[in-house]
């Protein structure tokens, strides 16, 4: 289907979902949650990484895995806008290689963004057609360092497509490429007693740190136009709450927040700089407000689990975006094969992310059993 409408309405769309941080960024297609799973729990899992989305949550969570898996996920993105042909898909595949005392990964990101009607500046009349994409490729690598400690790495190749040509008189294109990594680390302590009593949560409590898509400033036009990468830092936390033969219930929470910074002169800083100064560049009443919160439940009945139900809640600040919305999901394990679907409900009419549905499919072999 057509899209009838001109570019800046392309940068709206590409800018949407981080247009009301104090600092945007390019490609904020990298921060989408890909799985339907973690996305009916709020869109968290950075304390969770147990499947083969750690690559996406928190790279370090594969060190913990075994076996093979292999997943697609689907979504027809932002749908209160009524663009078909506007869609991201994502797929994964994890491999733990005793040899290098680990397990790789690599995925695949792809946004569609159709096609558009490029117009004439002093008029309506059309004197071209464009179609426009991004995609990142990502490998990656995981390993125990201590009994209880993980860490995961990511590398990352990302091509942006928005326009095979510059805005206004400029002579650059709206095409760029650059390169970004994660760091990930995850940490599974054996035994935890709660003061107080005799009860040990060990083996039932994972905290995670991941700060994603680290790199230079990605270039369209020129390096004085170059847009910093949206660098993000989450702190995860999961803990079993129930553990029965039959019965299972995970509770997740994430802190997230976006390490973009322009400086006093309007300029972006480099992510090295970005990487500190984002947390001091305002009061702390202010840096706690930028922090994106995200939790939800994750119930599993069935021995081996066969089928859970999800629930979960993302708010985040009125003056840093205001996106708040209800999460949904269920999930179905049958032998090797998985199926989670996931629905967002925005709490509003015509909420450009409200009534988002995923759908995700995974496969395990090798006897890594879901």
């Amino acid at each position: 289907m057509l899209k009838k409408i001109i570019l800046p309405i392309l940068l709206i769309v590409m800018t949407f979902e981080i247009s009301a941080q104090v600092s945007t960024s390019a490609v904020p297609f990298l921060l989408i949650a890909p799985n339907s799973r973690a996305s009916g729990m709020g869109e968290a899992g950075a304390g969770l990484a147990d499947d083969v989305w750690a690559q996406f949550w928190n790279p370090a969570g594969y060190a913990y895995q075994t076996g093979s898996e292999v997943a697609l996920s689907h979504a027809n993105w932002l749908p209160g806008f009524g663009l078909s042909d506007l869609w991201i898909a994502h797929t994964v595949y994890k491999q733990n290689v005793p040899d290098l005392d680990g397990t790789i990964s690599a995925g695949l990101t792809y946004l569609n963004l159709g096609e558009f009607i490029r117009t004439a500046p002093t008029g309506p009349e059309e004197i071209g057609r464009f179609k426009g994409y991004e995609f990142a490729l990502t490998a990656g690598y995981a390993t125990m360092v201590f009994d209880e400690l993980a860490l995961g790495v990511n590398v990352r190749f990302i091509h942006s497509r928005l326009a095979p040509f510059g805005t206004a008189e400029e002579k650059g294109k709206g095409v760029a490429s650059g390169l970004s990594f994660d760091l990930g680390l995850m940490y599974r302590p054996r035994i935890v007693m709660i003061p107080f009593t005799d009860i040990d949560f060990g083996n039932r409590l994972s905290i995670g740190v991941n700060v994603s898509n680290i790199g230079p400033n990605l270039t369209y036009i020129d390096e004085a136009q170059a847009d910093p990468l949206p660098m993000n830092f989450r702190l995860g936390f999961a803990v079993d709450a129930i553990q029965s033969e039959f019965n299972n219930l995970t509770y997740i929470l994430d802190f997230s927040k976006l390490l973009v910074r322009r400086n006093s002169q309007g300029k972006t800083d480099p992510f090295y700089r970005a990487l500190y100064y984002s947390w001091i560049d305002k009061p702390l009443s202010e840096e706690l407000r930028d922090i994106v919160t995200s939790m939800g439940f994750e119930y599993w009945y069935g021995s081996p689990r066969l089928i859970a139900l999800r629930v979960g809640y993302f708010y985040e600040d009125p003056q840093y975006g205001n996106r708040k919305f209800m999460t949904y999901g269920a999930g179905l394990r049958y032998d090797v094969y998985g199926f989670d679907f996931s629905y967002i409900d925005a709490f509003e009419d015509k909420h450009p992310l409200g009534e988002t549905l995923r759908f995700t499919l995974m496969i395990r072999w090798e006897g890594s059993p879901f």
